[in-house]
């Protein structure tokens, strides 16, 4: 068996195109700005690529940078000035804040109708609950792989190693308004190994490079691998040992090209559906 590779920069770049057409019927162009605190070389790295395929689907984009030693005050003052202007259908506080800036608070000062990342605790309760929400990007996205690719979530036994609020724990929550059977794992699960060769969907999201290995995966599972790490010898590696999972897994996603392209095509998309919420109602 060799596993089918999940191409996320081409389903991504469809979503994309879906996306630009549905703006250009508009009649107007969403906005969404970025707020970059300090200067990440990473991050800045990130935010172009977001301004860049915002404005490539018609969304006018923006980003405002403010400087690392900002005060908490000033920035909570700048959101509120984003949530007071009509222009702006979408903000987007770019993580990691620095360690002098409280991130729940600020998180939760952006109002939930622009927050496209979906993370303020308004969207993430109404995701819980079942109701209609801005979803966090990544987990949107792996929904969407999943579709595109035409893999059976119902009735799947699902497995989201990782339990964060940004990753795992809305992962979970698609998945189990999509009819899987769910398991949340981490790294006090006990028998690691054991709980993921019992998933048909493997969803590995923990943040540490190749953890998952070859083993741990059932034959002819579906692998999803959200993280992205940087090796010492500066090569990127997921969450998941690729090669060792390849002979065993049905379909699998790459890192890079995997996941990662899928997070900014779902962001368009949220800036989209939030633009249309708040101006047509």
């Amino acid at each position: 068996m060799t596993a089918r590779v999940i191409d996320g920069k081409a389903i991504a770049a469809a979503l994309r195109a879906r996306v630009a057409e549905r703006v250009a019927a508009l009649g107007y162009r969403p906005g969404l700005t970025v707020v970059q605190v300090g200067d990440d070389p990473a991050s800045a790295v990130y935010v172009r690529s977001k301004d860049r395929a915002a404005n490539a689907a018609g969304i006018c984009a923006n980003t405002i940078r403010l400087p690392a030693d900002i005060t908490q005050l000033a920035l909570l003052a700048a959101i509120e000035g984003l949530n007071a202007d009509p222009a702006v259908d979408g903000i987007l506080v770019q993580l990691p804040l620095p360690s002098s800036i409280d991130t729940a608070a600020v998180i939760e000062a952006v109002d939930p109708a622009k927050d496209v990342d979906g993370f303020h605790p308004v969207n993430a309760g109404r995701l819980a609950a079942g109701h209609p929400a801005l979803v966090p990007c990544t987990p949107l996205g792996v929904m969407k792989l999943l579709e595109a690719t035409g893999i059976t979530i119902a009735g799947a036994r699902a497995l989201v190693l990782g339990r964060s609020g940004i990753v795992g724990r809305p992962m979970a929550a698609l998945l189990l308004a999509a009819n899987a059977t769910v398991t949340v794992a981490h790294s006090r699960t006990r028998d690691l190994p054991a709980e993921c060769r019992r998933a048909d969907l493997l969803v590995a999201a923990a943040g540490r490079p190749e953890m998952v290995r070859g083993d741990w995966i059932a034959p002819g599972a579906t692998v999803i691998d959200v993280g992205i790490n940087r090796l010492p010898d500066g090569r990127l590696a997921g969450d998941v040992a690729y090669q060792e999972a390849v002979p065993r897994a049905d379909a699998i996603t790459p890192v890079p090209g995997g996941v990662g392209p899928m997070t900014i095509a779902c962001l368009l998309e949220n800036t989209l559906v939030a633009a249309i919420a708040r101006r047509c109602g």
